[in-house]
């Protein structure tokens, strides 16, 4: 189930999406959905009240922005089985891809047509814990301790769990030497994991509301969103090494041409790159691009020892091909485990 967010409610919504271009060209008024990943409902909340007003000034016409939210791999899914995106924020690139492979939805292409690769900002993996942590858990290594649970998202529908789980993969690779070592660590992480959300706020949810669990390994901003609700009950660790991620964006090309929503989906994209943009992904906790932002926030967002999936896996296309294909290396993991 998908859940939207409206900033402002339009009854004729629905009849300007089937009416199609001739209708948005005669309306006053344009919606437009984003379908993004779990954790950034409360960024694009924010986000989107600025776009609204920016919009309204620039052009005198008025729009309504509609999220969705889900683990990215199944949102992407969605989109490919119709759900009528007009831009996808989701969590990494491959899910991204998807959208060419499976339907000609954007062009093979897309990531040039914005800057930094169409990624906006970027992100990592922190190990979130109880308050004063009461394990000692300070690095990758604890987590395949007998006496540590786990909470981590399904990496077959969740983009931060992909995240995660090459997190740990480089890690062990680099420490112990090797793949089939780095398989063995990561297996031995998973035999720890008592459950498998389909999403990061799903896993958030889990370990935070429901109490399960020793450590949650969880997107960065995520980690203060919860230090902010639950700071009596969490800490946050970053580990010795982490992945940089770069969640990226696009407009969905065979639905806004449709719809005849493609200036305003690309003007709200490349409005994530002005300096109000990038000074509220900042806010959010996400690592903005500008150094004018990333300077504000620099103590909040301190420097880390990360590597890229490009370096570590040759990027995304192979990654996928190694480890989140049916029958990869995770399905090897996790039946084995079965």
């Amino acid at each position: 189930m998908h859940r939207r967010h409206a900033i402002q409610t339009l009854a004729a919504a629905s009849a300007l999406a089937t009416l199609g271009p001739l209708a948005h060209a005669q309306s006053n008024h344009i919606t437009l959905l984003n379908v993004s990943y779990d954790p950034t409902r409360e960024l694009y909340v924010e986000y989107n009240a600025a776009f609204i007003k920016h919009w309204r000034e620039k052009t005198g016409q008025n729009v309504t922005l509609q999220q969705s939210h889900g683990g990215s791999g199944r949102q992407a899914r969605s989109i490919i089985d119709g759900l009528a995106a007009d831009v996808a924020t989701l969590a990494l690139a491959a899910d991204t891809d998807a959208l060419h492979t499976n339907g000609g939805w954007i062009p093979k292409d897309w990531q040039k047509r914005l800057p930094h690769n169409s990624s906006p900002y970027t992100s990592t993996i922190v190990l979130v814990v109880r308050a004063g942590n009461p394990k000692n858990i300070k690095d990758w290594d604890d987590l395949i301790r007998p006496d540590v649970k786990v909470i981590t998202p399904n990496p077959k529908t969740s983009g931060g769990a992909r995240w995660n789980y090459l997190a740990a993969w480089e890690y062990a690779k680099r420490k112990y030497g090797g793949d089939q070592k780095a398989q063995e660590f990561v297996k031995k992480v998973y035999e720890n994991v008592p459950m498998l959300d389909t999403g990061a706020r799903g896993s958030s949810v889990t370990f935070a509301q429901r109490n399960q669990g020793d450590v949650f390994l969880s997107w960065e901003n995520e980690a203060y969103l919860l230090d902010k609700e639950f700071g009596s009950r969490v800490d946050f660790v970053y580990p010795s090494l982490s992945i940089l991620a770069e969640p990226a964006v696009t407009v969905v090309d065979r639905n806004v041409d449709r719809k005849g929503t493609r200036a305003v989906a690309q003007a709200y994209l490349e409005y994530l790159y002005t300096e109000e943009g990038q000074d509220i992904i900042g806010k959010h906790f996400y690592r903005p691009r500008s150094e004018k932002a990333h300077a504000k926030y620099a103590k909040q967002l301190p420097k880390l020892n990360l590597f890229t999936i490009d370096e570590a896996f040759g990027g995304w296309d192979e990654a996928t091909k190694v480890h989140f294909v049916d029958g990869g290396k995770f399905d090897q993991i996790f039946t084995r485990r079965l």
